[in-house]
């Protein structure tokens, strides 16, 4: 098992990547510690693997995630996953959805990360895996304006604390997917006014054809939690089905 004996917190567990990552982990023989404000999405977690200890905790409130860290003790990995997608372009964005878009996407994974990284330097070591997005600064889309940039910020703080923290075993990386087949997306698709249409712009995107499923994009998470990956920092994971080739 790769993750044996590892102790692993994923935010955003209740739904779609995190939900698959948690999993996947725990499959993999580490310590899951799930994160989310949704509590039947971890009821749901751990009705599919038993052995995931959760948590409801809202990653907004850098309070409460400092409390969490502070009594955690060790941590190995940390997934940030949670995060959300604001449509709209410069001008039909509203001052609302883009600060909510940045307290969610880039304020709440400072916060994570700073609060997670004492107890991995303390540890001698840790992975650090943010969820990024082709949508940022490797590319844009259309009405997305809030969204990309707060990827183009992930991709920025990703980059930093790699570089920062590379001689004191801290590994750092982003996975940047086109669009994946999660839960929110489907919601997302079928409340437009043509969801077939947009289930095939969608996937057309993607010169493979088809969406990224979350189980791939664990996999990916697997891999940068794991030992194998320990040449592998600062890196940029696209997973995008050639979309933005």
């Amino acid at each position: 098992m790769r993750l044996q004996n590892k102790i692993c917190i994923v935010t955003g567990s209740g739904a779609g990547i995190g939900f698959a990552t948690a999993s996947a982990f725990a499959d993999e023989g580490a310590t899951v510690i799930a994160l989310d404000r949704d509590p039947a999405g971890l009821t749901s977690l751990v009705r599919r693997q038993p052995s995931i200890k959760t948590q409801i905790l809202d990653v907004t409130d850098a309070d409460a995630v400092g409390e969490f860290f502070q009594a955690l003790g060790k941590a190995d990995v940390l997934f940030n996953c949670a995060g959300m997608v604001a449509t709209g372009d410069l001008l039909t964005c509203t001052p609302a959805d883009f600060s909510q878009t940045m307290t969610l996407n880039v304020t709440a994974i400072f916060d994570i990360c700073r609060a997670a990284l004492p107890i991995m330097l303390a540890g001698k070591g840790g992975s650090i895996i943010n969820m990024g997005s082709v949508i940022s600064s490797i590319g844009a889309a259309p009405d997305r304006l809030a969204y990309g940039t707060s990827k183009a910020a992930v991709i920025g703080m990703t980059k930093s604390i790699a570089l920062d923290y590379a001689s004191r075993n801290i590994r750092c990386n982003a996975i940047c997917p086109s669009a994946v087949e999660t839960p929110s997306m489907s919601q997302r698709i079928e409340a437009m006014d043509d969801p077939v249409t947009a289930r095939a712009a969608f996937e057309s995107r993607q010169p493979i054809g088809r969406m990224a499923s979350p189980a791939e994009i664990a996999e990916m998470a697997v891999y940068l939690a794991s030992d194998l990956s320990g040449t592998i920092t600062g890196s940029i994971m696209v997973m995008d089905g050639g979309a933005k080739l």
